[in-house]
């Protein structure tokens, strides 16, 4: 055991929890190792100043007012409702997202399930002239002549 030290047992276990063999192979080991003995004895004050100060803790608990379990608890519950959940997210928005929900369903319903109108094929529109069409004039081609009287037949009249 001279080899190996025993911080790491002391490390890894309370020492309350070390069994009679481990603490004899402890004892036997410090006798001969100074660093050893000295991890062991902070181990041990250690140790005790956590069963003292538990133990102070638990009177001062005892002699608590009887409300301040109420009044940390209520200020708990306070504090975890100022966070951001789901349900108070849903509370606040619920309806709005519900109805945009329904809307667009709605929305697709109509654009996939009620056929649309057929719209009339475009008809072929033939190109006319201003004054074919202001002298309901049929199809053919007005002449220069016929133009010219047109339009100064109009000033004359005036």
């Amino acid at each position: 055991m001279h080899d190996k030290h025993i911080q790491p047992i002391l490390d890894n276990t309370p020492l309350a929890a070390l069994s009679e063999s481990e603490l004899r192979t402890i004892r036997a080991h410090i006798a001969n190792c100074a660093g050893c003995a000295q991890a062991f004895e902070a181990a041990q004050l250690s140790s005790l100043l956590m069963k003292q100060r538990a133990s102070e803790a638990a009177q001062s608990a005892l002699n608590a007012n009887p409300f301040f379990q109420t009044r940390v608890l209520a200020a708990w519950r306070e504090q975890q409702e100022r966070g951001w959940s789901l349900g108070r997210l849903w509370k606040a928005t619920g309806v709005l997202v519900s109805s945009m929900v329904v809307t667009t369903a709605a929305l697709a319903a109509l654009t996939f399930v009620v056929p649309a109108e057929e719209s009339p094929a475009p008809t072929a529109v033939a190109s006319r002239s201003a004054e074919s069409v202001m002298f309901d004039q049929s199809e053919e081609e007005i002449t220069n002549e016929q133009a010219l009287n047109a339009i100064y037949d109009d000033d004359e009249a005036r």
